[in-house]
């Protein structure tokens, strides 16, 4: 049976094959635990800093700015959490924006429940913060804000170093969830100007359960975990060294990549969606047309729903309407709401995510498959209604 088209990049990514290599390596022959003077502890831990210099690499970082974490909600939990806690005497307010990752919005839901002050900022239809917003939103008791770089459902990119210039002015740390857009443009914390910033790296081509953060130097949030002192004493527990390797192995080849990786995913996207529209003149795209991930294609399918679109295509395609986190939900995406589609145009929206392996002949396969389901839902739904 041939397996349908996986165009749900965005979820997650298949393990690279070097990852997959060394991942089994690492477990087969430094088994020591890195926190040991032997020479086995001694082997795990130069597993760990080789890894840890090539995620900082990717980022351009210093290595003693990299935490690793078991995940990227790990490594925003700790950002938030953890800073909001530490600077608390300074203030509790904070800022982010409506259309976070759960992972962002739920440690700000339960500081404000805790009596923190939570300033969400609009976006615009294409799912943009206006920095002007910010600006206004900033008190003196401001103590930290969040907002992600690239948007998981959308592809939308933040324009982070104009809202960083305005952060770094008023002295608030900025954390940036850099889930989405790490090994697919540039993330450059410098550059950037972010304080803080999470990577996660089933999101590419390393495995599940292996995240990390980057911690500006001089940038001290209270650890969220409590035992031993492992990774500067910012998150025990004994270190995964096989996922650590592989994740240091997957930025290495995102970086060496990166620039060819834009191009070949932007085109493979942009064939995917001329196909769509050439079929379907009234699809409707979802974000910004420029300022997004060059793999994320968003659309809303006119007249019909985008779940039972999917699901009429299922056998043929793998793809979304969303978040994976949100996949078992009958209700509209938050991220669309907060950007002002309406509720019509939101059902029928689908979000198509390419990635590295995809071919061109599975990007027309999957094309044909959705104009299929579209016309099949469209016939179905006018039976229906006689």
């Amino acid at each position: 049976m041939t397996r349908p088209v996986y165009l749900d990049y965005n979820a997650t990514t298949p393990v690279d094959p070097q990852v997959q290599a060394t991942i089994a390596e690492v477990l087969q022959e430094t088994f020591g635990n890195p926190s040991s003077s032997h020479v086995y502890g001694q082997q795990a831990r130069a597993v760990i800093e080789r890894g840890r210099q090539q995620v900082a690499d990717l980022i351009q970082a210093q290595t003693s700015e990299i935490v690793f974490t078991a995940s990227a909600s790990e490594a925003n939990n700790l950002a938030i959490l953890g800073t909001a806690c530490a600077r608390q005497a300074q203030g509790r307010h904070l800022i982010t924006s409506a259309v976070e990752h759960p992972s962002v919005l739920q440690p700000f839901n339960y500081l404000q429940q805790q009596g923190w002050e939570l300033t969400v900022l609009p976006v615009d239809e294409f799912g943009r913060v206006d920095p002007g917003d910010l600006e206004q939103a900033i008190r003196p008791d401001t103590v930290l804000v969040s907002i992600m770089h690239a948007n998981n459902e959308v592809g939308t990119i933040q324009p982070i170093e104009a809202i960083a210039a305005i952060t770094r002015q008023h002295g608030i740390p900025l954390h940036v969830d850099a889930a989405q857009s790490a090994g697919k443009i540039p993330v450059e914390v410098n550059a950037l100007g972010a304080d803080l910033l999470t990577l996660a790296g089933h999101k590419f081509y390393a495995p599940k359960g292996i995240g990390a953060l980057y911690i500006k130097e001089g940038i001290h949030p209270n650890p969220i975990l409590f035992g031993a002192a492992q990774e500067r004493g910012q998150r025990t527990g004994t270190e995964n060294v096989p996922y650590i390797a592989g994740l240091g192995v997957a930025a290495q080849l995102a970086r060496a990549q990166l620039d060819h990786d834009a191009t070949a995913l932007r085109n493979k996207r942009n064939r995917l969606h001329h196909a769509l529209l050439d079929a379907i003149p009234d699809l409707t795209l979802n974000g910004h047309p420029d300022q997004r991930l060059p793999n994320t294609l968003n659309v809303s399918f006119p007249g019909v729903e985008g779940k039972s679109l999917l699901e009429k295509a299922s056998d043929r395609i793998a793809a979304s309407t969303g978040s994976a986190c949100h996949a078992d939900s009958d209700e509209v995406s938050g991220v669309l709401g907060a950007m002002g589609i309406d509720v019509q145009r939101a059902v029928g929206a689908v979000r198509l995510s390419v990635g590295r392996p995809t071919p061109d002949a599975e990007i027309d396969s999957a094309a044909t498959a959705l104009i299929d389901a579209w016309q099949a839902c469209l016939s179905a739904g006018r039976t229906g209604s006689r």
